[in-house]
Parts: structure tokens; sequence; C-alpha cells
């Protein structure tokens, strides 16, 4: 009896043990069960995913990009379908990634790639028990939606975006992460990454992005193209912009007067129609880019074209032209042009095709460009037909006068002189104050730019063919047939283009030596590898000695004042400037052109359609422009 007692006691003392181990076995075949059917799942939905490491193996289309000479100022950019500009995370501002960080992953450093909390947030609102916050996705998952994914609402593509940020995490580091996510996300308007982005809204580099641009950046991340600058919603843009700030202030990022100081600036977008630089220059150099390599190379193919264009000189080539503009239409003068080249390289260093590219159209009537007074659009320092140049054409005459041995002490008579028929009538030219000053040298011809002893020139001691002959050999490429031309060449009668006349003169400025106009420094690859350079060089084409003249002649203020004034705008104080200017017969054209060893320029001024001025010389509206941008410039160049 006392056994059975004792059995009793034991089997009750053992049933919960057994029990608990049942519960225990249970639990524990269930928990193998579960994760077979978790690794199953992981499995079949891992089946043919894309493998995070195809973000740094994917070869994305890339856009050409132009610079500038300093490789800083970025002129214009080639693109496809998508704009692109990859940057590496140390390339920007710390308060960019601080600000997407604190708007969309404020745990970004901390959790595995999915934020638990995060999605109870995003559930708890959801239920409306707590207000909203940040959504569940980390930047992670963004970024993984965004390159590898669709943007179905499946319950498959979700396991899918968790699989794969997993193992994003597991291969990348945080800051990787962070770098791809800002050069894959989408920004609007084609622009992916914030490299295209900055460039696009602020056409700025992503490196010089102040805190309330790179606020608005992060805002926009959200909805790009409901938050557009150029939408309908802009005001609510900039509300998030404020909201962004404040978090990064909540989030220790900032401090709370640089907060409202960041608030208070005003921001200005880049027009989205103004998306080219020095338009004129660029799209000549775009001529030479696609002749070589094609436009669907350009596009996709990433590459980095260092242009000769001084950016500084740029700026003050259009500051002269616009600050004379309003002025020169007085004159009946609506159109004016400027081109100044290295001499020495043939680097062309600034161009301004035709004023205003970014104002008015044509004028209503014009058909083309050369049926208007003006038309910003057509580049007259290149492209439209040629232009008479005036008396800028003399010192070539001159120059193969000296060749000849003639010196600037060669003494000719300035006297009414009937040089016979040339066409259908006489050829007897006069000065321009219409006065005649007897014996003159030939310094005193040139420097004074007086017409008739220039034609005596041309005539007796230069040669009409070879002074044409040797105007080609400078530069000038629009004198085709030498028989077309008479007396008349001397005093500008053949056409010419701008950047042929600035060419030819940067000839005497180097001494001699002749250069070919170039537009681009070097070409790169996307890693920064030299595909090609500039390697031209210069050809010595005419004796030191007669170049050397004809500067001495051309900056001598002295012998040029008995017509131009001490005081004229062929000076500039400081430089020994040589400078010519040139009128058309019924003032249709005028120029200027001047130069020092380190910089040769160029102004023309006139109407399109050839139409005439209002008694406007070269020297009244083309010196003051060619004076104000020399003024400026030479002082850039000065070491």
């Amino acid at each position: 009896m006392a056994r059975t007692r004792h059995f009793k006691k034991t089997y009750q003392e053992k049933k919960p043990s057994r029990f608990f181990f049942k519960i225990f076995r249970l639990f524990f075949f269930l928990g193998i069960a579960g994760f077979v059917f978790a690794a199953g799942l992981f499995l079949y939905y891992a089946k043919d995913l894309p493998r995070p490491q195809d973000f740094s193996e994917v070869a994305f289309a890339q856009p050409t990009r132009l610079y500038d000479r300093t490789g800083e100022v970025l002129l214009y950019e080639i693109h496809g379908e998508e704009r692109r500009e990859p940057i590496s995370l140390s390339e920007v501002p710390s308060f960019l990634p601080q600000a997407i960080i604190a708007t969309e992953d404020q745990r970004f450093y901390s959790h595995y790639g999915v934020d638990l909390k995060g999605v109870a947030r995003a559930v708890l609102y959801n239920l409306k028990i707590l207000a909203p916050a940040q959504g569940a996705s980390t930047i992670s998952q963004q970024l993984v939606r965004t390159v590898l994914l669709t943007r179905e609402q499946t319950i498959e593509r979700k396991m899918r975006e968790l699989i794969l940020t997993l193992e994003l995490e597991r291969r990348y580091s945080k800051d990787e992460i962070l770098e791809l996510y800002l050069n894959q996300i989408p920004w609007g308007a084609n622009a992916y990454g914030v490299g295209a982005a900055s460039s696009l809204y602020f056409g700025k580099l992503a490196k010089d992005l102040s805190l309330e641009e790179a606020a608005l950046l992060a805002a926009m991340i959200k909805a790009p193209t409901y938050y557009s600058p150029y939408g309908a919603h802009q005001e609510e843009l900039l509300n998030r912009k404020n909201f962004v700030l404040n978090r990064m202030k909540d989030l220790g990022f900032l401090f709370p007067e640089q907060t409202e100081e960041a608030k208070a600036q005003d921001l200005s977008f880049a027009d989205p129609a103004a998306n080219i630089r020095a338009p004129h220059f660029v799209l000549q150099a775009l001529d030479l880019l696609l002749a070589e390599y094609g436009e669907e190379f350009l596009r996709e193919n990433g590459l980095r074209v260092l242009t000769t264009l001084d950016w500084r000189l740029q700026e003050a080539a259009q500051g002269a032209i616009d600050g004379f503009a309003k002025r020169n239409e007085l004159f009946q003068a609506y159109n004016a042009a400027l081109v100044a080249l290295d001499p020495s390289t043939g680097e062309i260093l600034a161009l301004v095709g035709s004023k205003d590219w970014y104002g008015k159209a044509a004028p209503e009537g014009c058909v083309s460009g050369k049926d208007c007074l003006f038309d910003p659009k057509v580049n007259v320092a290149m492209y439209l037909q040629g232009r008479q140049p005036g008396s800028a054409f003399k010192p070539f005459v001159y120059a193969t006068a000296f060749e000849k041995g003639a010196s600037d002490e060669t003494i000719v008579e300035d006297a009414e002189t009937n040089f016979g028929i040339w066409g259908d009538e006489e050829y007897i030219p006069q000065n321009y104050d219409e006065r005649f000053r007897g014996p003159v040298t030939l310094r005193q011809a040139l420097a004074q730019s007086l017409n008739v002893p220039s034609v005596k020139v041309l005539l007796e001691l230069a040669g009409l063919k070879d002074s044409i002959e040797r105007a080609k050999e400078l530069g000038i490429t629009t004198l085709k047939d030498s028989s077309q031309y008479g007396p008349s060449l001397v005093l500008g009668g053949g056409e010419v283009h701008l950047l042929d006349m600035v060419a030819a003169y940067g000839v005497f400025a180097s001494e001699g030596k002749k250069t070919y106009p170039q537009s681009i420094l070097q070409i790169q690859d996307t890693k920064g590898r030299p595909l090609k350079e500039n390697t031209s060089s210069a050809i010595q084409i005419m004796d030191p000695k007669i170049a050397i003249l004809v500067t001495s002649i051309l900056s001598d203020n002295e012998a040029r004042a008995p017509v131009f004034g001490l005081y004229s705008k062929l000076l500039v104080p400081g430089y020994g400037v040589a400078a010519k200017t040139g009128t058309t017969q019924e003032y249709r054209d005028a120029w200027t052109l001047g130069y020092t060893s380190e910089l040769a320029a160029g102004v023309w001024v006139g109407n399109n359609n050839n139409a005439a001025m209002k008694k406007a010389p070269g020297a009244t509206v083309a010196a003051p422009i060619w004076n104000q941008f020399m003024t400026e410039a030479l002082p850039l160049l000065t070491p």
C-alpha cells in the first residue's frame, strides 16, 4: 500500500516534467519548421534577384560635360533621357547627407537596413494612434527599391526588398550606401543623383551648395515632381525645406541660430531654359566634338571636356557688350560681338557671338538672323556672312610692304589722287576727315589710318596680289579669288570674320608666329584619363622684326594722336597695347582690334542685315567696348 502511494506520488511529480518537455519539443520542432520555412521562403524570393553588387557594376549612361579651362565652371552638358553626375560622398558638404538622414532615416547609422521602430511607428500611424513622422522605408530600402526593383505594392516585392536590403547592408558600409543613394535616387526632371540635381536647380556643383539649398533638395526627395521648384507647389516646397531644417536642429546637426538664418535666406533657382553658359562658344566647340565622336557617344559616355574658355574673361566680355548695348542703339547699331584669344597658343579665351542670348528673340518680321537688325542666336563672330573690316585690314598690307623693303620712315604723299578706273568708275578715295596732309611717313599713315597713303602703299609698295596672299597666310579664310578685289581692299573691301581677324592680329602679337584658333584643351573619359589633348604649336610665318614694327606703330599713341587724340579709347593706361579701328563705307560695320603679347581681342558692331548705322565709326561704337574689356581682362592675366 505504501508502495502504491509512492508510485502515485512519483508519477504525479514526473507528469508536469513530461508535459513541459512535450511543450518544449513542440516549440523546438515548430522553430525548426519555421526556420526551414523561412529559409525556403528566402530562397524562393531570392531566386533571380539582382545582386547588390550590381550597384557598382552597372554602367549608367552619363552625359558629356563641357567646362571652362579650370574645370570648375560647367558650361554645358549633353545628356540623354537621364541626367547623371556621379560624385563621391567626400565631394558634398556635410550638411547635405545630414539633411537627408534627418528627413528620410534618422537611425540610418544604427539599424541593419530595416528600422523596426520606424515600421512600428508607421503601423501605429496607419491605425491613427500616432502622429505622422518619418516613413518606414530606410535609406537602404529606398535605394534597393529605386535601383533594383519596381515600385509595385505586393507582398512578393516587399519580401524581395527586405532580402536585398539585408544583403546590401552586409556587403557595403553605411557611407558607401549613402554615397550610392546620393548618386541614384531621382530628383525630378530626369535628374538622378544630387550632382545632376544641384546643377539643374541651382546651376552649381554639389560641393558648392549652401545649407538652405541642401535642405531644399532633401525636401524634394519625398515627391520630386510635386515639390518641383518650377511647379505650382513652390510654397509647399519652401515649407518642407523649413521642416528639414527643423529636423536637423532637433537631431543636433544645427544650432538654433543656424536654423533660423538658413530659413531666412532667399533662394533663387537656375533658369531651366538657360542651361548653357557662353552659348556661342559652346555651340562652336560642340560642332567639333560631334564631328569627331557623334551625338550618341557624347550623350552616353560621360566625357569631360576642358575647353579653352577663361570664364573670368568671358564675364568681362559679356559685361562690356551689355554695358554699351543701349548706348549704341542711339547710333542705330543693334548688335555686337567680341572675340579674345591667347596669341601664343590660339586658345579662345572669350567669345560673345551676339549680344543678349537670353534676351528677346529676333524682332518681329525676321525670317532668319541675316534678315534682322539683331538676332541673339546668330554667331556673328564666326558664322554670319563675312563683313567688311574697313581700315582694320590695313596692318596686313603695311606688313607686306615692310617685308618688301619699306620702313616706317618711308614717305608717301597724302594728296587727292585718281587711281584710275576700277570696276565701272574712277577710284578717288578720301580720308576720313576729308583732309590731306602732304608727305607723311608710313608710321603716321598707319597710326592715323589715312586712306589715300594706304592705297598707295597697297598698289606701289606691297602689291595687291601679295597683300591678299599675306592676309590668307595670317589667317583670313574668306578671301578666295584675288581677281575680285581692287585698291579698296586696303580700306576693307574684302569680307572677313571677326575670329579670323583676331587670330591674324595675334600673329603680330606673337612676333610673327601663327597659331590656329582652338576651343578645346583636353578631353577626358569618366575616370579622368586623357583621351585627347591640344598639341597644336605655333608656326613662324613672318620675320619677327616685321611683326614688332607693326606692333610699334599700332601702339604709338603720339603718332595716332592727330586723328584720335591723346586719350582715345585705344589707350589702356598701364599697358603697351597695340590697337586699330575700322569703319566701312556708309557705316555698315565698325571694328576695333588690339593686342598685347598675352591677349588679342576684337570687337565688331553693326546690324545683322547689313543696315547702315548713324555715322558710327569704330572709334565711337566699338572702341569703348574693346577698351572696357581690355581694361578688365589684362590685370587678370598679368602675374
